[in-house]
């Protein structure tokens, strides 16, 4: 099974992004599963439903959210209808939404988690356990997911760890920092700790870049806004054993606005 997954999608500038390069890397890994962290994706703050009905026609079979879920009220309309969005799945008993999913495209199955940290984020139920409940749950499936959006290197490097093959892939978001460290871990489970963002390399973290400087200078309260410079193109791209459940594969993908046609 090929999978590929897409980076948090930072705003109009990301999905701006993610309209150029998508067809492109359909056509270079014809992946059979599309999944992206659309948290991000409402000025970068929340989702509606039609930034997400956008990401489907283009040919994302699923997302995963984050912290920013509800920051965008839209979603409360939407959330516990529509069978292809996920949230974290350790938000508390009768939280809308659900926290997993099966994907089911081109005649394959992937069973996606969504699973949010608490180090430096809102004290929600403990990521860890509730991984094991779901794992339980749904362990005759062999091919899953795991989007982990956390904050700290070191509470996904340890995720990484409690999952390694029990899961297929796991992958890290929120930071926006693609890092480097892409690896398949010795039980077969693809891991990196963070795939980056789809946004403004412009900003900071898609963010205008003058906000952010004002207010870490002066400390003072100011709004955020998406930046509108060039943007920057993360993912990942995995390939898997469906016999095994196992991942053979992980490459990382980055590209940027200057580079996008692709040879």
């Amino acid at each position: 099974m090929k999978v590929l997954f897409i980076g948090d999608i930072v705003g109009n500038t990301g999905r701006k992004a993610l309209k150029y390069m998508l067809p492109q890397l359909k056509d270079k890994y014809n992946p059979h599963i599309i999944i992206a962290n659309g948290e991000n994706a409402a000025g970068g703050k929340g989702i509606t439903g039609a930034i997400a009905r956008e990401f489907y026609d283009m040919g994302i079979h699923g997302l995963t959210m984050g912290n920013h879920t509800w920051d965008n009220k839209e979603i409360f309309e939407f959330i516990d209808d529509d069978q292809r969005i996920i949230r974290p799945a350790n938000y508390p008993e009768g939280t809308p939404g659900r926290g997993w999913m099966t994907v089911k495209a081109n005649g394959k199955e992937l069973t996606v988690i969504n699973m949010q940290g608490r180090t430096f984020l809102p004290p929600i139920d403990c990521p860890f356990k509730k991984a094991d409940e779901i794992l339980d749950q749904v362990k005759k499936k062999s091919c899953i997911f795991f989007d982990f959006h956390a904050e700290t290197t070191s509470e996904k490097i340890a995720m990484g760890w409690h999952l390694d093959g029990r899961v297929s892939v796991m992958v890290g978001t929120h930071t926006h920092v693609q890092t480097n460290d892409d690896t398949i871990l010795p039980e077969g489970t693809a891991y990196i700790t963070d795939v980056g963002m789809v946004g403004s390399k412009e900003g900071v973290l898609g963010v205008n870049r003058e906000a952010v400087l004002y207010k870490f200078k002066t400390q003072l309260p100011v709004r955020f806004t998406v930046d509108e410079g060039k943007w920057m193109f993360h993912a990942v791209y995995v390939e898997i054993d469906e016999s095994t459940g196992r991942a053979t594969r992980i490459e990382k993908i980055r590209r940027s606005e200057d580079e996008w046609v692709m040879n």
